[in-house]
Order: structure tokens, then C-alpha cells, then sequence
């Protein structure tokens, strides 16, 4: 194996680069038309453009990616994960093209890749696994008499689906039809096959999942657990090893029944055997259920790394080229707590956004390999200029901690997040810190329903936070200290926008970044003096209090700043009509959020509508997202239809109020 074409992007690409380069292997990136400068391209020892933007004329076009090995010489493909890494009919073709592919043989990917195929493999080895129906009759009919029998609450899920993406709760039979086609919709555009299972839903389980690896001698091995419960969207947000629930025999069952299967399936490979774990269950304590078999690397895969000290991509490429595995089961060996964040263009509503990052600094750290016991990882594809766009996933990278605790990772991850300065674009870099302070998780006691019952205290806390640092934060964006700054007389009236909320202010310079602030219903003017620092920061001196702030200007009156581990957004609304200042944005619109793709509008004009109906569905980063009325009115205007694309704050319908 001399060259291997990486048929990704991002992080993941320049993870694989990285390995590759310290094994001698030269590399072949590929890249869509957005990606033509992203690092992973600069990186990698050639580059073949692929065209197109969005991911159906790009990484998963096959035919482009083998002519692009067929022009460079590439004699092997690893696929990360996502876009085709799961895909049976990409892997059959790259071996039928004469060359190694990195992963998992085409049969077992099969095997394995549809959930029900999974499940009843699973079940011929003795694999727990929940009630559900897999059956080939995907009538709504079928499901209906289907779901009475399972009972509720019952999940629906896409056959070959994976990452969160057509996967529906549904508490009761009123709801199951509105789930199934809004399942079989995001199956469709994610994994090109509509087909659904359902099956008994635990409220309250753990996701645990063990990670196995297979050589092509009929050896086979687990390295441990990652506990992965705190999710959105059904989408994992933290990672963990050991996890908090698993003791040693624990771990020894799930194991012994992630190997079964695995070695069922003729599997070689790295690959990931994901359970719910069931604590609530008085009679039968530590039940858990499969729920699938991940054919790829995972994104969290640097957590076990971090604990085995081994490198698993290495692992994948020696096992590709015919080498046994180096280890055996007793000779693997865990040691510490490693926790990892996934680090997202998306606000505390798990919005995603695009957009330019403008400034980005990270802490001392490793990158795409083990940090040392105490250590940081940051495995990302940022650099200042770098577009977000909507057409892929929304993860920016990830930061994973190695500590000899629990406890001492979960302090030095949140560190290393109030640390991390990204400028430019809405993230989830404060509200990751705080999930990571929350008293349940610090306990070990979050479960999957962790962010649905606690995501609302969780963004009242920021808003909280955001609050206190709004003042210093907003003055440093409007009034940058300069020591030439010359005091003025006369205080200049403002309104600053923070939140949709107006707020009316006078401003005197002092001079030297001196500043008298006097805030409607304030009481008393406040004094600030304003600091400038070497490194760019500004450091505000409020009441006593210092805050050290970096900002951004992202449009002519609009600034992102971050004080610590706080994130806010301030516009200047003092040259806007007093109408337009005192509004924010107007209940008698609906406005696109983001940039995306209009799935459908299943309303009509004149229908009269109840706070919360869905007016919109729009596809953006391979997720549908609904948006609602809202508040109670009639349909006036659609503006959109299905199929087309939108940009943020774009009208897509107006509303007029209910007649009485």
C-alpha cells in the first residue's frame, strides 16, 4: 500500500492524512468545489477536484472518486465516515477496481448496514435485541397494526439510516403517521432508501456502544465502552469512556455480544456495536439492547484511543494490508477517563448556521493523535477564512481531554472550551461547557433524555451569563479602545439590538478607552474603562469586575464577541426607523433561520393556523427542521415552495391575525 486516495473532507480527512503521512503512505484528497482551499486539500500529497457543491455531485459520486485513484495511482480507498463509508456498492466497486479498500468486506457491510439485517443476525447469536417489526411490507397500514402490537412509545428508524437522520419518538398512535413520513422523507435525501423499522422505545436509557476490531485471520476484540448518551437530535454530542454505568463484568457481556456479532458477520475491520442500556428495569438491572452495528471508524473513535494508547486508523490500514491484529483480548489495557465534545455551527436551540469564521485560536493541544495522560486533543479543519456552508455536516471538530479522573477531564474539557476563541458564526462551544458543569452529568447520571429535560435550564444559565458580559462586551465591539481617542462633551445616543431586544443608551467617550454609559431604567451610569491587550482582547473594567473580550464585526452593525466561555451577538440599531429598531424580525412573519433547501410547506394560503403548526420544512446540514407559527393567525402570503433553496432571514410566509 503506497497511496490511498481519502475519500472525505474535513477533520476526518486530515485525521486520515496524518496517520498515512507517519506511515510513509502518500495521500490523494479530494474536494467539492466549496472545499477547493480547505486545509485537508493543502494538506494531503495530491488533489483531485471532484465539481459540484453539494455532496450527490461530489463525495458521493463513485465514479468520480475511482477516476480520481484511477489519475493519481491510488492503490487503496479509506472512506472515514459519513458519505460513502457505509455504502456496500462503493466498497464492491473500489475492490472490483483492483484496489484495497479500508474497511469492512462489501458482505458484511451488508449485512450489517440495514438495521432489521443486523437485528436478526443479532438475534441468531443470542444478542438481545427489542421488540420491533423490520418486515418488507412498508405500508402505513402495516405499521399502524404493527405498532399496536409492540406497544408505545415505540421508535421509528431508518432502515439504512445512521447519524440521527430519519429516526422519530412517537409517544402515542395519534402521532405515528406524521413520523413515518417525515422519517421515510429524511431517509430518502440522506441514505437514498425510505424504508423504516419500528420498535419498542426505552425513555430513559443509556447509549453505550463498544468498539471492536477484526483481522482477516478470524481474530476479533473489543476495546472497551464509549457512553454516549448526551445527545440532541438523537445526534451525540459527548462521549465518554469508561462509561460512568459499565462496570468490569458489565463490560465483559456487552463485549463477549459485540464480538459475536462481529465474527457473525465475517466482519474485518474497525467497526462500532451500539446498545441501549436499560438502569430503570427493577426486575432485570443492566439490560441492554442492540440497536445497531456502525461498519466504519466513529467519530468518536480518539476517546478509546486516548485510553488503549493505540491508533486505530493505523490499525485499519495494516489490517487492510493483511496483518493480523497486534494485540489480543487480554493484552488490552484502559487507563484514565477520556471525554470528548463535539464542537458544532449551531446555537443552544441546535440551529445550524453558516457563515465565515473570522478569528479562531485554540489552546495548547495535540492534533489527530493521543494526547499524553492530562493532555488536550483538537481535531478540526478551522483556520480563519474557513466557509461554513450548508452543504455538510455542521461538527466543526472535536476536543477530547485524557485525565487520570473523571472528574479532573470533565474540569480541564471545560477549560480548554472557555479557551477556544471561534468568531465569525453561532457554536456550541459555551453550551457544551455548560452541559459539562451541570450537576447530573458531573454525577454521571446523564441519560439519553439529558438535554430534552434539561436543555432549557441549561440556555437560561447562558442567557444569565451573556447577560453580565453584555455591557463591556458590546462597548469593546462599538468604542475599540485607541489611546488617541479624544473625550467628547456630548453623549451619543444608541440602541443596541441583543436577543430581538432594544436597548436604549447614551454613550460618552472619555478618552483612552474611558467610557460613561447611562442605560434606560439602569439607575445609575455606569463607568467602564476599556484596556486593549497584545493579543487583540480588550480587557473592560465594569463595576470592579474585569471581563477580557475578543470581537468580531460580521456585517457593517452586527458583532460577535466572547468574553471566556461566554458567546453573544450585538447589533446597532441607532441609525434604523424607530418602527423597524423596535421589532425583532415581526410575529407576522416567518423567516428562514439558516440556508437551506424547502422540503415542503404543508399549509395553504387562508388556512387559519394554531401556534406550532408547521409552516415550513427545510433540509439544511442533512437534517429536516420544522418551522412553526408563531402564534395563532391566518396564512396570508407563502413565499416558498418545495424544492427551492433559501438564504437566512429570507420571508418565507406572512401571517394576518385570526379573525374573531
Amino acid at each position: 500500500m503506497k497511496k490511498i486516495l481519502i475519500a472525505n473532507r474535513g477533520e476526518i480527512a486530515r485525521r486520515l492524512l496524518h496517520t498515512a503521512h507517519a506511515m510513509g503512505i502518500s495521500t490523494v484528497a479530494v474536494y467539492s468545489d466549496p472545499d477547493a482551499l480547505a486545509l485537508h486539500v493543502r494538506e494531503a500529497t495530491q488533489a483531485v477536484a471532484l465539481g459540484g457543491s453539494a455532496s450527490a455531485d461530489s463525495y458521493l459520486r463513485i465514479d468520480k472518486l475511482l477516476a480520481a485513484a484511477r489519475a493519481t495511482g491510488a492503490d487503496a480507498v479509506h472512506p472515514g465516515y459519513g458519505f460513502l463509508s457505509e455504502n456496500a456498492e462503493f466498497a464492491q466497486a473500489v475492490v472490483d477496481a483492483g484496489l484495497t479498500w479500508i474497511g469492512p468486506p462489501p458482505a458484511a457491510i451488508r449485512a450489517l448496514g440495514s438495521k432489521a439485517g443486523a437485528k436478526a443476525l443479532a438475534q441468531a447469536q443470542g444478542v438481545p435485541c427489542l421488540p420491533g417489526y423490520a418486515g418488507s411490507d412498508q405500508s402505513e397500514e402495516r405499521f399502524v397494526a404493527e405498532a399496536a402490537r409492540i406497544g408505545f412509545p415505540l421508535m421509528v428508524k431508518a432502515v439504512a439510516g445512521g447519524g440521527g437522520r430519519g429516526m422519530r419518538l412517537v409517544a402515542d398512535a395519534s402521532h405515528l403517521t406524521a413520523a413515518l413520513v417525515s422519517a421515510r422523507s429524511e431517509a430518502l435525501a440522506g441514505f437514498g432508501n425510505g424504508d423504516l423499522l419500528i420498535e419498542r422505545a426505552l425513555l430513559s436509557p443509556r447509549h453505550v456502544e463498544v468498539q471492536v476490531f477484526a483481522d482477516a485471520h478470524g481474530h476479533c476484540i473489543h476495546l472497551g465502552e464509549r457512553d454516549c448518551s448526551v445527545q440532541r437530535r438523537h445526534q451525540k454530542l459527548i462521549e465518554e469512556s469508561p462509561s460512568p454505568a459499565v462496570d468490569a463484568a458489565l463490560r465483559e457481556r456487552m463485549g463477549a455480544c459485540a464480538v459475536a456479532l462481529a465474527q457473525a458477520a465475517g466482519y474485518v475491520g474497525a467497526g462500532t456495536v451500539e446498545f441501549l442500556l436499560d438502569e430503570e428495569n427493577p426486575g432485570q438491572p443492566g439490560n441492554f439492547y442492540l440497536m445497531e452495528m456502525n461498519t466504519r471508524l466513529q467519530v468518536e473513535h480518539p476517546v478509546t484511543e486516548a485510553l488503549t494508547g493505540l491508533d486505530l486508523v493505523e490499525w485499519q490500514i495494516r489490517v487492510a494490508r493483511g496483518e493480523p491484529l497486534p494485540l489480543r483480548q487480554d493484552q488490552v489495557a484502559l487507563q484514565g477517563h477520556a471525554i470528548e465534545v463535539r464542537l458544532c455551527a449551531e446555537d443552544a436551540h441546535f440551529t445550524p448556521h453558516t457563515g465565515r469564521v473570522l478569528h479562531f485560536a485554540a489552546p495548547s493541544a495535540t492534533s489527530f493523535e493521543r494526547a499524553l495522560l492530562g493532555g488536550l486533543r483538537f481535531d478540526h479543519a478551522l483556520e480563519e477564512g474557513t466557509e461554513v456552508t450548508p452543504h455538510y455536516d455542521a461538527m466543526l471538530g472535536k476536543l477530547i481531554v485524557h485525565a487520570a479522573t473523571r472528574g479532573d477531564a470533565i474540569d480541564a474539557l471545560v477549560r480548554a472550551l472557555t479557551g477556544t476563541t471561534l468568531l465569525g458564526l453561532p457554536s456550541n462551544r459555551a453550551f457544551l461547557a455548560a452541559c459539562l458543569g451541570h450537576p447530573q452529568f458531573r454525577a454521571g447520571q446523564a441519560r439519553v433524555p439529558f438535554l430534552a429535560h434539561e436543555g432549557d435550564a441549561l440556555r437560561a444559565t447562558l442567557r444569565q451569563q451573556e447577560q453580565a458580559a453584555l455591557l463591556p462586551s458590546a462597548m469593546a465591539a462599538l468604542f475599540p479602545p485607541c489611546a488617541s481617542t479624544l473625550p467628547c462633551s456630548f453623549a451619543r445616543p444608541m440602541r443596541l439590538r441583543h436577543q430581538g431586544e432594544l436597548l436604549p443608551m447614551a454613550v460618552r467617550e472619555m478618552g483612552r478607552g474611558h467610557l460613561h454609559v447611562e442605560q434606560r431604567d439602569a439607575g445609575k451610569p455606569t463607568t467602564l474603562q476599556m484596556t486593549p491587550l497584545p493579543d487583540g482582547r480588550v480587557q473592560c473594567a465594569l463595576d470592579g469586575v474585569a471581563h477580557t473580550v475578543r470581537t468580531a464585526a460580521v456585517g457593517p452593525l452586527r458583532w460577535h464577541w466572547q468574553a471566556g466561555g461566554v458567546d453573544g451577538w450585538v447589533e446597532d440599531a441607532s441609525w434604523e426607523p424607530a418602527a423597524r429598531a423596535g421589532t425583532a424580525g415581526g410575529a407576522n412573519e416567518l423567516r428562514a433561520p439558516f440556508n437551506g433547501r424547502v422540503v415542503a410547506v404543508p399549509v395553504s394560503a387562508g388556512e387559519a393556523l394554531q401556534a406550532g403548526a408547521t409552516v415550513v420544512v427545510l433540509e439544511s446540514m442533512k437534517l429536516e427542521h420544522s418551522l412553526a407559527c408563531p402564534a395563532a393567525a391566518t396564512v396570508a402570503e407563502l413565499l416558498v415552495a418545495p424544492g427551492q433553496q433559501v438564504a437566512p432571514g429570507q420571508v418565507l410566509a406572512r401571517f394576518a391575525p385570526q379573525e374573531a
